[in-house]
């Protein structure tokens, strides 16, 4: 299993349970993180002797891998792009500013280097719209095509191979329509969501992207919550606690995905493991 995705946490906070319970399963599960997430906001105290933001988070991802049970992890070395409309995004070296073309052919490689039998990334809108989401979702969709066309070159001459499955992780719509009533209940505005008040939370509950996929992770939450703990740069630490905890533990039992490919028959049942059929 080889999930493609952008900045470290991004593998424990959405779809940390399915990689740590595929690897309990003994399943061999990669990842593949685009950047260091350099952007992110950062307490000076929480460095401690690392230098940069990059280089803790980095470190908080390893952590968390090792946590996940995750059999390896391979960078593209793109920089974070910050949030939309932030200074980040002009950076040359920014992740969205990228063209698709070589963020995607660095992907293929990885694809035909591992042979993974199903891949994961984020859905279309990158679950909150983060620029970088978006633009690996992008590029991992053309890489799942490019990995199997013959023509494709490769700089280490690896030959074409074309995984089985491809899955986008979603945002269950129940739990963020949930959580807007709550916010709303309470007083808090679902519009400005997150530490810098920059996610709409309530125009992102209003996209529903079909479930082809649920995978039970409740065996393995304990070990999820572990590798959160790891991101503490990120407010990994707190993240299954007070009100947005309780909304998880209500309303969301599980990681949701759409089956991009093969595309899913009309009427056909959701499935309970990614591996079906293979």
């Amino acid at each position: 299993m080889l999930t493609v995705l952008a900045h470290p946490d991004d593998e424990t906070f959405g779809t940390g349970g399915t990689l740590a319970l595929y690897a309990r399963r003994g399943v061999d599960v990669y990842l593949v993180c685009a950047t260091r997430g350099e952007a992110g906001e950062m307490d000076p105290a929480l460095l401690g002797h690392y230098a940069t933001v990059g280089e803790k988070r980095e470190a908080e991802l390893r952590c968390a891998a090792e946590r996940l049970g995750l059999a390896g992890i391979y960078f593209l070395d793109y920089r974070d792009s910050g949030m939309p409309g932030s200074p980040d995004n002009r950076h040359p070296q920014a992740l969205a500013a990228q063209p698709l073309e070589a963020v995607a052919r660095k992907v293929c490689h990885d694809i035909r280097l591992l042979k993974p039998q199903v891949v994961i990334t984020f859905d279309p809108v990158g679950g909150y719209r983060h620029p970088d989401h978006i633009a690996i979702h992008k590029a991992t969709v053309r890489a799942f095509d490019m990995a199997g066309e013959p023509a494709e070159p490769d700089p280490d001459g690896l030959p074409p191979f074309t995984p089985q499955k491809l899955y986008f992780h979603t945002m269950p719509s129940k739990f963020l329509k949930a959580a807007v009533r709550v916010f709303r209940l309470i007083g808090r505005d679902p519009s400005k969501f997150g530490k810098n008040h920059d996610i709409d939370l309530a125009s992102i509950a209003e996209i529903e992207f079909p479930t082809h996929a649920l995978v039970d992770y409740r065996p393995v939450a304990r070990i999820r919550e572990e590798a959160a703990a790891c991101h503490a740069s990120q407010g990994g630490q707190s993240m299954n606690r007070g009100l947005q905890g309780a909304i998880s533990r209500l309303f969301n039992r599980g990681d949701s995905y759409m089956r991009a490919y093969p595309e899913p028959e009309p009427g056909e049942p959701v499935e309970h493991d990614l591996f079906d059929g293979i």
